[in-house]
């Protein structure tokens, strides 16, 4: 449970502010009392003026009243969790606590959402007594990933004649994170990867804790059996070698998010599976003890000082998960023509990249078959962006891309262990395909089976 931000005593609007807040039955009777003075002029009717000033005098001395009333009332906001995946559901609680010595009026809350979570909560709330606490709840969900600021919470005011309404907001907002969802895949070993020191393997100098080639100083608790005498020697003090570990297997996840490869918008379209299966496919490898970074076609790297590119080794699973599925959350598509941002980044020694391609042109193909020499194993999930907008069962591709069947060629021919995407397809199903041996021939990709399988 998160604990969402306190806001204190609200702040108190001015008397212009107030005047501001009258009702329409307040306007009416301060209306009705200026036109009763008027005609009692008019018409030497002084009785008349007498009911004109006291009509118009309740709607003042109402805004007068409420102005200074001196409640003090405490807000604070809880999200249960403030982190849910697509269509998972949230729940908010509220509290308001009276700090003051005096019993409350009628209070109306509302908190301010924005409209892809529902419509505004809105709670009335009885007298509250001096220190007395009053809690409600309300459920957001979502189906479109993001995040969401909840807030401020509003306070309304009103006096018993219904003639002013004054509405205080606390300062203080909290942010709801919808995150991609995150679908089990089967634990199968993919195409290419290494089990041992190897291509799909990195050998780097350990972090604390860990073991390196390089000897270091005697610290107290150390092993006397590990004093490496010959360099004891040298520097004149003990000192201790440190083995070499295996490190883990580094993964690369590249995200295509360029505009003109996803055509399509919303929850269902092309390039929020890509997302989604981004976010799925870190989350299983980090799980099997990979070393994970997400890549996109700007050469924007998470995790990575500066988006430079490093694998973050020294982050703990569960914090590179968690700080993926939150860049996940806010990805957008970008307006880049070509994946050259990310083949600046891969530098080699990448070990498995993972890569969720878009519609490819011959150019963005071909630098896709460059990325391939920089790393140890390659596997390619092309989404067929025309099938999400055409619908299933439909042919042809758009004007200056490739057909499917000659973009895997492409891939292929390069190295990569390339699978096309179409609707309906579940990354669990290919996720497991990638398992397997690289197909020879790509023009049997070309043709889908009514049931999603391959024919």
């Amino acid at each position: 449970m998160t604990e969402g931000g306190s806001g204190g005593t609200p702040e108190r609007d001015g008397l212009r502010a107030a005047l501001g807040g009258l009702t329409t039955r307040g306007r009416s009777f301060l209306a009705a009392g200026m036109a009763a003075a008027v005609c009692s002029f008019l018409l030497g009717q002084p009785d008349l003026l007498r009911v004109g000033l006291l009509l118009a005098a309740l709607p003042l001395v109402c805004v007068l009243v409420l102005h200074r009333t001196r409640y003090r009332v405490a807000g604070s906001r809880t999200l249960s969790p403030a982190r849910v995946p697509v269509a998972a559901e949230s729940r908010v609680r509220l509290r308001m606590e009276n700090v003051s010595r005096l019993p409350t009026g009628v209070l109306m809350l509302q908190d301010r959402v924005p409209y892809v979570l529902g419509p505004r909560p809105r709670f009335v709330l009885d007298r509250v007594e001096a220190g007395g606490r009053r809690e409600v709840s309300y459920r957001v969900r979502s189906d479109l990933r993001g995040r969401y600021p909840l807030g401020p919470l509003q306070l309304r005011l009103s006096d018993p004649f219904g003639m002013c309404e004054l509405t205080r907001a606390f300062s203080t907002c909290d942010t709801l994170t919808v995150v991609p969802r995150v679908e089990p895949l089967p634990p199968v070993r993919l195409a290419g990867e290494a089990a041992g020191h190897g291509e799909g393997r990195q050998r780097s100098p350990a972090l604390a804790g860990e073991d390196d080639v390089i000897p270091r100083g005697y610290r107290h608790g150390d092993d006397l059996r590990r004093v490496h005498w010959r360099s004891t020697a040298r520097h004149g003090e003990l000192m201790v070698r440190r083995e070499e570990q295996p490190q883990k297997t580094r993964c690369t996840i590249l995200l295509d998010t360029r505009a003109a490869a996803h055509p399509g918008a919303g929850p269902d379209s092309a390039f929020e599976w890509a997302v989604t299966a981004a976010a799925s496919s870190a989350a299983h490898l980090l799980e099997r003890g990979f070393s994970v970074r997400l890549l996109t076609d700007t050469g924007t790297c998470v995790p990575g000082p500066d988006g430079t590119g490093g694998f973050g080794g020294g982050t703990e699973p569960a914090d590179a998960a968690g700080l993926m599925l939150d860049t996940l959350a806010v990805v957008e598509q970008s307006e880049e023509e070509g994946l050259s941002g990310a083949y600046d980044v891969l530098r080699g020694g990448e070990g498995l990249l993972v890569a969720f391609f878009g519609d490819l042109d011959e150019r963005q193909a071909a630098v896709a078959g460059r990325m391939r020499q920089r790393c140890g194993a390659a596997l390619a999930f092309v989404l067929d962006g025309d099938a999400w907008t055409r619908g299933p069962g439909g042919i042809g591709f758009s004007a200056g891309q490739v057909p499917m069947a000659e973009r895997l060629r492409l891939l292929r021919e390069a190295g990569w262990k390339a699978l096309p995407v179409a609707p309906g397809d579940t990354l669990a199903d290919l996720w497991r395909a990638g398992s397997g041996p690289r197909p020879a021939d790509a023009e049997s990709d070309a043709v889908r089976t009514p049931a999603g399988g391959w024919s």
